[in-house]
């Protein structure tokens, strides 16, 4: 990943620093030639000059050194093809000088070469019937000066390539060390299943976000593993008890058995009871336990579930196994964004505890107002001291450990509620009994955006 990086950024900065050489190369050059052209009209041609060169026509150049760039090479050019050259070199004529020749006013600006193989920048004008003047100016100048600046552009965009991938390497580790913790801090949980690794955050860039919800979601995992773990736990000390009992009592069965001494049959009819309500119990842990597991799976929440139907659902639910307990119901509609299975079997298991610690005859009252339900019973109530235990995993009240149930219907009210984005309580009722309270955000109509009065 690192030298990568590096390779990207290298390769970026020399393509933006060749773009930039090539620029600068072509803009320097258009301007020297611009210059040079310029030079090459002032000043204008001087007639006198015209007629002495005319006067003392040469085919060849009449000699002397070369001035350098500061002075103009001229030289007559006739319409046969001849020229009257003057000064220490002469330029070959081309056909272009040719055709300026015949034309009044003509004039051509052209490379050219001169006797001695020199390159020159060419302006021939035409001076009058079937004669021009060719003014020209070295090029090696400004071939040499472009020649220079090429290789001085090639010599600093190597220089900052190589400093652009110096730069980016150093850059790279220093931004890919938070990616490397954190590559690290995953393979170590990989290999080791140590989910109390923590990575260090620094900064509220993208690297610290991620490294923020690495930790949460470690802890997440730590957290669930340990709910887990407790679970687990949980349920191997409370099948401990009807296991041991189931065992025991099989084994008197069987040793009654075996020996061939018969039981005395109310002893044998209570051994079977007591074995068959064990197993009952037994079934009932299990069936709680599975349920608790799968309280929010297999089912995805609806955006308008109308709570106010799964209430009407689980009280007609909870009806038919109440017997002399009368269930009164009062119910607003109210729609919620939660799983139609979980929040019925929430409120079934509110109903059936209020409706097993009822007194027979007793009335359980059911209120649904602005996203609050609230389920109260006239039974024995819990002592305040417990309340705050009342939604744990296996855990009873000292008023319902001689009654049937796994401690686990609570936790399943209090786990649909957590998945809802709601909050459940308990809370001991003026004049006796217990008082539920469910509350779930939401609203009072559909998303039809019918008004429910």
């Amino acid at each position: 990943m690192g030298s990568r990086l590096t390779v990207l950024v290298a390769t970026a900065v020399a393509v933006a620093i060749a773009v930039c050489a090539a620029a600068c190369w072509f803009l320097v050059r258009d301007e020297l030639q611009r210059q040079l052209n310029e030079s090459l009209e002032q000043p204008p041609v001087n007639h006198r000059i015209v007629e002495m060169i005319q006067r003392d026509c040469s085919q060849s150049p009449t000699g002397g050194e070369n001035p350098g760039p500061f002075l103009r090479l001229q030289q007559i050019v006739l319409a046969d093809g001849t020229r009257c050259a003057q000064g220490w070199d002469a330029v070959v004529v081309a056909p272009a000088d040719l055709k300026t020749t015949g034309t009044r006013g003509g004039r051509v600006l052209r490379d050219g070469v001169t006797d001695s193989g020199d390159t020159v920048r060419v302006l021939t004008t035409n001076v009058g019937p079937g004669m021009a003047v060719s003014v020209s100016r070295s090029l090696t100048g400004v071939e040499r000066t472009l020649r220079g600046l090429a290789l001085l552009l090639a010599a600093v965009a190597a220089l900052g390539v190589i400093g652009a991938a110096t730069a980016g390497r150093l850059v790279s580790r220093t931004a890919l060390r938070p990616v490397a913790r954190l590559t690290g801090a995953v393979e170590h949980i990989a290999r080791t299943e140590d989910l109390r690794i923590r990575i260090p955050v620094d900064g509220e860039d993208e690297i610290a976000r991620l490294s923020t919800s690495f930790n949460a979601m470690t802890a997440a995992l730590a957290s669930s593993r340990e709910r887990q773990a407790q679970l687990i736990a949980d349920a191997g000390h409370e099948l401990r008890t009807p296991l041991t009992s189931l065992r025991t009592n099989i084994d008197l069965l069987l040793h009654s058995e075996n020996t061939g001494r018969d039981l005395d049959p109310q002893a044998r009819h209570r051994l079977l009871a007591s074995v068959k309500a064990q197993m009952a119990e037994l079934s009932v842990l299990v069936g709680d336990l599975l349920e608790l597991s799968r309280v929010s799976e297999g089912e995805e929440p609806s955006p308008d579930l109308p709570f106010h139907e799964v209430v009407e659902a689980a009280v007609a639910r909870a009806r038919l196994r109440a017997h002399d307990v009368r269930i009164d119901a009062e119910l607003t509609d109210w729609y919620v964004h939660g799983r139609e299975g979980a929040l019925e079997r929430a409120v079934v298991n509110l109903l059936d505890n209020a409706v097993k610690f009822s007194p027979s005859g007793g009335t359980v009252a059911v209120r649904l107002a602005e996203g609050e339900l609230t389920v109260r019973d006239h039974g024995p109530g819990i002592p305040e001291d417990e309340l705050p235990h009342v939604f744990d995993r296996f855990w009873r009240s000292s008023t319902a450990r001689s009654m049937p149930g796994s401690g686990l219907g609570l936790a399943i009210v209090a786990q649909a509620v957590r998945d809802a984005d709601g909050e459940i309580a308990l809370t001991a009722a003026p004049g006796g009994g217990t008082v539920a309270t469910l509350k779930l955000p939401g609203r009072a109509h559909s998303q039809t955006g019918l008004i429910i009065t």
